[in-house]
Formats: C-alpha cells, structure tokens, sequence
C-alpha cells in the first residue's frame, strides 16, 4: 500500500523531450527510511511503465546542498529497530538499487553538494552523474563503524577499478567533485546554477539513441551483476542484522545519533548514513 500523500518524499515533474525529475524532498537533508525506499521503487515502476517517459533524472529539492545524506541511521540501529523491519527496509532499499542499475530508462544524478553513502549509492546506478563544483561523494561507511555494503562496494569497483576503490572504502574517502570525476566515479561538474542546465542536455543526448538497442546493450552489460545483487541482499540481510546488534556497532552508532542530534540522548528524526 503507498503510503499517505503527507508522508510523500518525492516528486515527480514530466519535463518535454519524453524525461521526468524525480526530486527528492524530505527535510532536511533526504535520508532514507523505508518509505523513502518504497516511494522510489513505487516512482520508477509509474515511470517504466510510461511509454511517453523515456528517462529520469534524480535531484535533489532540499534548502540546503544535500542530494541526500544516505540512509537513515534510526533504520540501522538496532535498538531503534527490530530484525523484522531491517529485514524489510535492506530487500526494498537494495531490489530498487538493483533495478535501477538495469533500467531500460536513461537515468541521470544530478547531484547538488553532499552525497554520502546510500546517496551515493543511488547515483552511482544511474548512466550519468553530474555534480556541483562543491560537495563531496563517496561510500563513508566505515567511518560512521559499519562495512561497506558488499555490493556497492562492487559497483565502485565496476565504476572505478578495484584498486582506486579499496582505497576509498576502507578509508571512508569522501571525494570532491573534481576528484570524483578523475577517477570516473562522476561525469562531469558544473556550476550550482547550471546543475540541471548539464543534467539536461546530457539526457537530451544520451536519448539520440534508440530506446532498444541501448537498453538491450546495458542490460546485458549490468544485468547480471543487478541479478546477483537482488539474490544477495536476501543473504546478507541476516548478517548485517547480527553485526548492527553487536556491542561495538550499537555503541558506535549511538554515538553518532548523539553527535547528530546536538548531544541530546533522543535519535536525531534524520540521521544519516
């Protein structure tokens, strides 16, 4: 069942030249909870089903610089949460992923300021990123005292060469965006102003193409890996329950919730990760 139009995170905006906006818009920096997840899995079977839609381009609608922050921390800890929930928010969260890798949609990030983590996640799925001059990208899980997911950790790999990418894992390298696009991690980097400007003219000319011929190519390009995604979140979900409840990890993460939410003891209501 979707859930209720006041808990709506996204927005959909159909644009001429047969694309959509997906903006995403909660408050305030776009973490992502389970029905952020559910929203844009809902989002993308609307526009796939579309015949007049023939690509996405993901933004950000916040105030402030944020494409998102990643996925919400009170979905990862365990107090906050039960093994039932989790369970339910990595296959949702990690199927959309996987589905989005092999859309047969162009789909474009346009990603203005930070996008850490799940955000980055989401961006490195799309055909096309493209980024302001200022911001940071990259996979900081290790840093907040977590493992990098394996799968994203293998689509970095993909993206950037496996040597360049376990660097940046196991450091928790957060990238600015010229450093991104060096390492292939972005496509380009434009002004605040001309974020979409860039983002727009790359769909326009990506959508030169035929529809089947380059969807058929990137599915059997990526489908595979998007096959081997989807049948490993239903593995690793029991062992991210297990570490996420130990005593370090709990611990850890705690203290990030502390620290984002200005010291007080009660979970920030958008934590990120």
């Amino acid at each position: 069942m979707p859930p209720p139009a006041a808990d709506a995170f996204l927005r959909v905006e159909r644009r001429k030249g047969a694309y959509a906006l997906v903006v995403l818009c909660r408050e305030p920096v776009n973490t992502m909870n389970l029905s952020f997840w559910q929203q844009l899995t809902a989002v993308l079977d609307e526009l796939e089903a579309d015949p007049a839609v023939r690509g996405i381009i993901f933004c950000s609608g916040l105030r402030r610089d944020v494409f998102t922050a990643g996925n919400d921390i009170n979905e990862l800890y365990a107090p906050l949460t039960s093994h039932e929930r989790y369970r339910e928010f990595w296959l949702v969260s990690n199927r959309f992923l996987a589905r989005l890798y092999t859309s047969p949609l162009v789909t474009v990030a346009a990603i203005r300021g930070a996008c850490p983590a799940g955000g980055c996640c989401l961006s490195m799925c799309c055909d096309y990123r493209v980024m302001t001059e200022s911001g940071s990208i990259g996979l900081n899980e290790v840093a907040l005292g977590i493992s990098v997911p394996k799968m994203w950790a293998g689509l970095m790999m993909r993206l950037i060469g496996t040597g360049p990418a376990e660097k940046l894992l196991q450091f928790a390298v957060m990238l600015q965006p010229g450093e991104a696009k060096e390492l292939g991690l972005i496509d380009d980097v434009a002004s605040k102003e001309g974020l979409m400007a860039a983002a727009e003219q790359a769909m326009r000319q990506m959508l030169k193409s035929p529809d089947f011929s380059r969807a058929d190519t990137k599915s059997k390009l990526r489908g595979d890996f998007a096959a081997e995604w989807a049948r490993y979140a239903e593995t690793e979900v029991d062992g991210a329950w297990e570490l996420l409840s130990s005593g370090p990890v709990k611990a850890q993460l705690a203290g990030v919730l502390e620290r984002l939410s200005g010291g007080k003891k009660k979970a920030d209501p958008q934590s990120r990760l």
